[in-house]
């Protein structure tokens, strides 16, 4: 009896030990403890004209899925996908080195607040400090975001979802029962914390299902990764602004240099989407020159970009510099200095 009695507390000592090593040992996403830093999960750039950020890379290991490694790492499934062309997102194998697109052509929008780009599943967040970018799941086809300027109203905690009356329509034409109201836990689609704004029925909120964040897979809201939204509710205040746009072809410059990012819609690339996207991009060049006219492109180098469309920025010309000489004075009148040569091989 008293070897039993031994036998059992040497057990529970064990398991107690066991207990406290797993505690230390956890993950910063699944303590309770590491919930309360508030810290940014993903880095703040500082912006470099209309240039931010730094490509990087990672080197999966034998279990690694790109789902996963998104998770991780607060990117989203599809650009992680598009900036990986060739390597299996489901089964990259041990060893095998990614890219992770962590540079940006800023969008065109106020460089303020949120801005929201539905074409590249992406959300920026401007600072007094630069730019912090996280992956969004956005509307799917049939339930799109909406493209408009809103503001931040309320953050919540632990929010409470009432399901709008058209999501319980079709639960209803499916067989299934949907309450009114779903508490917070983990079966409350809107995750751990959540940002309403002012556009009526729209919230940047968490989600209780990690796959989906930077797809189109919700019903018109932007789900982030709990582990990035506990944390930016805290940053944002009342008030800021909310800017939703839609834009697959950006173009900016950086250092005198012209970058090019181009994005497509889906995993696939379709032969109509490719030539939607190259219609886009002639426009965008065309209203970039008269804003530019001192710039020079390639379009060997642009056609290259829409050809991928894989979302990484391609410096594809230049501001030409214009030498500091007489060459630009006529003999007959030096003092009508002469027009800046450009050569647009567009």
């Amino acid at each position: 009896m008293w070897l039993k009695k031994c036998a059992v507390v040497l057990v529970c000592l064990m398991f107690l030990a066991s207990a406290a090593n797993a505690a230390q040992n956890q993950k910063p996403s699944d303590t309770a403890t590491v919930e309360n830093d508030r810290s940014p999960r993903v880095p703040t750039f500082a912006l470099n004209g209309d240039l931010a950020g730094e490509l990087q890379v990672f080197t999966t290991r034998y279990e690694d899925t790109f789902a996963a490694i998104g998770h991780d790492e607060a990117l989203g499934y599809l650009e992680l996908v598009k900036a990986n062309p060739g390597v299996d997102p489901w089964l990259p194998g041990d060893g095998t080195t990614i890219t992770l697109p962590r540079m940006y052509v800023l969008p065109d929008a106020r460089r303020e607040g949120i801005v929201i780009n539905l074409a590249e599943y992406r959300l920026y967040y401007f600072t007094d400090d630069g730019v912090q970018v996280y992956p969004v799941g956005i509307g799917r086809e049939e339930n799109p975001s909406p493209l408009t300027n809103a503001e931040v109203t309320m953050p919540l905690e632990s929010p409470a979802w009432y399901p709008p009356a058209s999501i319980r329509a079709s639960y209803e034409a499916r067989g299934e029962y949907l309450p009114r109201m779903i508490p917070p836990g983990p079966d409350n689609p809107l995750g751990t914390h959540a940002l309403m704004l002012s556009e009526k029925g729209y919230l940047i909120h968490g989600t209780n299902r990690r796959f989906g964040i930077g797809l189109p897979v919700s019903a018109g809201c932007f789900r982030m990764y709990n582990e990035d939204i506990s944390r930016f509710v805290y940053q944002v205040q009342k008030g800021t602004s909310v800017q939703i746009i839609r834009e697959p072809v950006k173009l900016g410059l950086s250092g005198g240099e012209v970058w090019l990012e181009v994005h497509r819609p889906h995993e696939d690339y379709s032969p109509e989407d490719r030539e939607q996207l190259w219609r886009v991009t002639l426009e965008k060049l065309e209203a970039f020159r008269q804003q530019h006219p001192d710039v020079e492109v390639q379009r060997r180098s642009i056609e290259l970009v829409v050809d991928q469309a894989d979302g990484i920025p391609t410096m594809v010309g230049e501001r030409l510099t214009r030498v500091a000489s007489d060459k630009g004075q006529t003999e007959s009148n030096p003092e009508e200095p002469a027009e800046p040569e450009q050569k647009l091989y567009f």
